[in-house]
């Protein structure tokens, strides 16, 4: 039986082009304080000696720990699909990602 939610729940969310197209991060830095998470969401570079926030993501305890747990099912299920996804902590990556090694 298929029920549709009463038109008081439902929830309309638009997206804009601009954000639609999304930025890319390869590093994600987390803060917290008693009352909300900061994530800042980085792109770096080969070769490039300065990185940018691309984004920033602010949230109450609460919400970062429904976040963690909606990526961690969707990781399971990634990794159910596609095998399992190689942890880079066990992969040695070099800082200059094969680029000049900076010289003092």
């Amino acid at each position: 039986m298929n029920q549709e939610a009463p038109a008081g729940n439902q929830l309309n969310i638009e997206i804009t082009e601009e954000v639609a197209e999304g930025q890319y991060a390869n590093l994600a830095i987390i803060t917290h304080s008693h009352a909300e998470f900061v994530i800042d969401f980085v792109s770096v570079m080969p070769g490039t000696p300065k990185s940018k926030v691309k984004s920033r993501l602010i949230m109450t305890p609460q919400h970062a720990k429904r976040f963690m747990k909606a990526l961690m099912e969707n990781v399971g299920r990634f990794e159910a699909g596609h095998g399992e996804i190689q942890d880079l902590e066990a992969v040695e990556i070099p800082m200059n990602f094969g680029g000049p090694s900076a010289l003092a």
